[in-house]
């Protein structure tokens, strides 16, 4: 029996599995059995707890000069992430929870590099780090530089971002209705990349308020993705040509985020994060 912990993020939600001496290695069988929505806890994610001088990954091993605890994300498929906006902030409640973090701020390693985390009045702010465009010289030519085909849709425009993990924004034109797409398929992407991609599908709501919708590679449509929020604002940032600091609130079936762009090219996500419930599961 392995302990857990379940936790969600405006409703994005995630199994913690410590591991604070680092002896479990989670398969991605063992992710995809936790996962499960019918047969197990069921998450969009799963998170194991370790410090990150115990990791296997050398990168994540360098980063315990900064940071103690390793967030060791999965997709609900059972594949390797690099981080969680989402997931960050859960992981952060659970380490002060658990006494395992102190003070209003402190760092946590990702596969994406060291993350600092602040606590707020609406819960956690993230710094995500440093973002960029997927391709700079095409983005600032067209507007875009991909085409994104969703499930029973028109191919339309989108723009890629690295915000440590792949994403491509859409802005849906006049006509198609956010509320009303069909997210039960991975939307195509051409060219299509390598490693998969995150979607988002945004509609301005107002002066710095857009509503989204996002399907995360290896897990489907979510009810919120941190860094998805980042990169939707970013794309709704970049393509109204206001490249200022000024933050931005994003809605997402799951509540509210509040992305606000950092000087040197980072950004930080600001929202809830809530534990749920704790027991043992048979892995």
């Amino acid at each position: 029996m392995t302990r857990f912990t379940k936790g969600h993020g405006t409703e994005n939600d995630f199994v913690l599995v410590p591991d604070l001496e680092g002896s479990l290695e989670l398969t991605p069988a063992q992710v995809q059995r936790i996962a499960d929505r019918h047969a197990g806890l069921g998450a969009d994610g799963v998170i194991r707890v370790v410090r990150a001088a115990l990791s296997t990954d050398e990168d994540v091993r360098a980063q315990s000069r900064e940071a103690e605890w390793f967030m060791d994300y999965r997709n609900a498929d059972g594949s390797l992430a690099e981080m969680c906006g989402n997931g960050t902030r859960v992981f952060a409640e659970y380490l002060r929870r658990e006494g395992l973090a102190f003070g209003s701020t402190f760092s946590i390693a990702t596969r994406a590099g060291v993350k600092t985390v602040r606590v707020v009045d609406e819960g956690y702010a993230v710094d995500l780090g440093p973002w960029r465009l997927g391709d700079e010289e095409g983005a600032r030519r067209d507007g875009f530089d991909v085409m994104v085909k969703p499930r029973h849709g028109k191919p339309v425009p989108a723009l890629t971002l690295d915000l440590g993990n792949p994403h491509a924004v859409v802005m849906l034109p006049e006509g198609i209705s956010l509320e009303n797409l069909d997210l039960g398929e991975a939307p195509e992407l051409h060219p299509e990349p390598a490693d998969g991609s995150n979607v988002e599908f945004v509609r301005a709501v107002g002066p710095g308020h857009i509503a989204m919708r996002v399907h995360e590679r290896g897990v489907g449509e979510t009810r919120s993705c941190g860094t998805g929020a980042a990169a939707a604002a970013l794309a709704t940032r970049f393509w109204s040509g206001v490249e200022d600091l000024s933050p931005w609130t994003v809605d997402v079936p799951g509540g509210r985020l509040t992305v606000t762009p950092l000087a040197g090219q980072r950004v930080e996500l600001a929202g809830p994060a809530v534990l749920v419930a704790d027991g043992d599961f048979p892995l």
